[in-house]
């Protein structure tokens, strides 16, 4: 049975022609490495106002203090500002994390300028950055990166302001020069291996991200698909149907059948079941935009339900339905054919299990509605449990089983709720759906 509205196909199929929601993964992503590039630069800062007054006390090597300290003022500043931006808002582009990154370059080109240029063995920090800019850039974006550095890299070998580290000969470890590239050098490993480290897990994350709107998109497809080929099989269906209907309200009024009652009995059953088939291609027909002067329903939670459970136990030989309603703050609701006819999947599903014996619980809890339906079956394969809502998952065995179930989980996914099913410890399985009120809610 369909279960989408067939309104929604083209919206569907727009959806599988853009790019699978990737620029808004990737967004995210390289939010959370802009996050990581504010961090480095809170770390830069410290490590900079560390190294200068290091030098400065501890070495007695002049430098230009004020203008050093201009330089970190801005640094600071830009940080302070891209904190308060990125903490706002959530999408990052690769020419924002480009621009950070050149921000980057020029506060550590300043800093090498006042300091002796190339001559200063922090000048290797520039490799840092531009294994940075490899990670997180464009190939466009870090090539031009790679340019932009070196060119600042060949202008402050001319430019720079020299530094004297040291007036002797140079003496191994003791020079002041080897020290200074030591300690960059354990400075930049330490610093790529942490945050090139966090920046691949995000790169990771947005990869299982894209990967799983894929497969949504995929399955979304799939119940597109089905969705047309039941529309045009209820529309094969509606004539057939018309016609039994005329012929067994014919037979009703024959004698042959009015002096029988074990057939009339079975032609008031034969009637029902009739009335059933034509409920279900009305609900097709109206989730597909064709309704019989049917829309969506106005109604409440509880009347809902309990009138969905009056109609399924009438239509079904289940031996006992334990039907248990803990709302107790009713709400005015809409629900439609698809909402309706995914709760009864569910509940077909328990009761194909275990016919003898069915709970189904109601629950209003933390702005969510919760059904749970519990069955004393077998439970669900460990195959069935792990890859539960696709297509094709089914312990009957028959072509085509498990759609009910792919059906239900995309209609409450649409809506953006989940379906949990777990087997229990005594025997038997539950499932339970989650509904967020914000959805079917007319307040």
């Amino acid at each position: 049975m369909n279960l989408i509205r067939m309104s929604d196909i083209s919206e569907s199929l727009q959806a599988l022609s853009t790019p699978l929601g990737g620029s808004s993964v990737e967004s995210n992503a390289g939010h959370s490495n802009m996050l990581l590039l504010i961090q480095l630069r809170w770390i830069a800062v410290v490590g900079q106002i560390t190294t200068i007054t290091v030098v400065i006390f501890g070495f007695h090597i002049t430098l230009p203090l004020l203008d050093l300290l201009k330089v970190l003022a801005c640094l600071v500043i830009f940080n302070i500002a891209s904190h308060l931006r990125w903490h706002v808002s959530r999408v990052v582009t690769n020419r924002e994390l480009f621009f950070a990154l050149l921000v980057d370059a020029a506060a550590l080109t300043g800093l090498l300028y006042l300091t002796g240029g190339t001559t200063n063995p922090f000048a290797f920090l520039y490799l840092l950055q531009v294994i940075l800019g490899a990670v997180l850039l464009e190939a466009w974006s870090t090539w031009v990166f790679v340019g932009i550095t070196s060119a600042c890299l060949a202008c402050l070998s001319l430019y720079a302001k020299p530094l004297i580290l040291t007036t002797g000969p140079i003496t191994g470890l003791s020079d002041l020069y080897i020290e200074g590239m030591l300690l960059c050098f354990a400075i930049n490993a330490s610093l790529l291996v942490f945050f090139v480290s966090r920046i691949n897990g995000n790169l990771r994350s947005g990869a299982a991200q894209l990967a799983d709107l894929r497969q949504h998109a995929a399955e979304e497809a799939h119940i597109v698909r089905m969705g047309l080929l039941a529309s045009g099989a209820a529309h094969e269906l509606g004539t057939p149907l018309a016609t039994l209907s005329v012929i067994l309200g014919d037979w009703r009024r024959m004698p042959e059948f009015k002096k029988n009652p074990q057939l009339l009995d079975e032609l008031v059953e034969m009637q029902a079941q009739l009335k059933r088939c034509k409920t279900i291609v009305s609900g097709v027909l109206m989730s597909a935009g064709e309704a019989r002067s049917e829309s969506s329903i106005k109604t409440t939670i509880c009347t809902f339900l309990d009138e969905l459970v009056l109609e399924w136990r009438a239509t079904r030989p289940v031996v006992v339905l334990d039907y248990s309603n803990h709302i107790e703050q009713d709400l005015p609701v809409v629900f439609d054919s698809a909402l309706k006819q995914m709760i009864c999947n569910v509940l077909d599903n328990a009761f194909e299990s275990s016919p003898a014996w069915l709970r189904f619980e109601a629950m209003r809890e933390d702005g969510v509605l919760r059904l749970v339906v519990t069955d004393a079956g077998s439970g669900f394969p460990a195959q069935m449990l792990t890859h539960f809502g696709k297509p094709y998952q089914s312990t009957k065995g028959r072509p085509g089983g498990g759609l009910g179930l792919f059906f239900s989980v995309n209609v409450v996914r649409k809506l953006g709720g989940v379906v949990h099913a777990r087997n229990l410890a005594q025997g038997g399985a539950l499932v339970q759906v989650t509904l967020p009120l914000a959805a079917i809610s007319l307040e």
